[in-house]
């Protein structure tokens, strides 16, 4: 038996919820990809992408949100066991955190260049 209850099924979707507030709330990057995650949709759309097309922004564009979740979840919790002091190990660990967000978002990038650039040469 487990010193935490079992939370069920529908609190779990209620935490999750709440984590995805409290992290647009709390965090401007978060809020940046979502507004360029809408931009890249929208246009695939107005462009007429085909689903596969679309289904590759989508796993770019969650892996990038899912790693600045990541990343911040890292941060709060870092924070929270060393109570804000600073640690050179603490340090490292949130540069290589955030570093994954920009490898993973340089890699969307590359990703979107590479469907976006020939559907609207070929526009031109």
């Amino acid at each position: 038996m487990s010193k935490f209850k079992s939370q069920g099924f529908r609190n779990t979707f209620k935490n999750a919820r709440k984590g995805m507030r409290l992290v647009l709330k709390s965090e401007r990057n978060i809020r940046i990809h979502f507004v360029a995650a809408v931009f890249v949709l929208v246009l695939g759309f107005i462009l007429e992408f085909s689903a596969l097309k679309i289904s590759v922004l989508l796993l770019a564009i969650g892996l990038v949100v899912a790693s600045e979740m990541l990343n911040s979840a890292i941060e709060f919790s870092l924070d929270a066991i060393f109570h804000n002091r600073y640690s050179k190990m603490v340090g490292m660990a949130k540069d290589i955190s955030a570093g994954a967000v920009m490898f993973v978002t340089i890699i969307a990038v590359i990703i979107g260049a590479l469907i976006f650039i020939p559907e609207i040469l070929a526009l031109l």
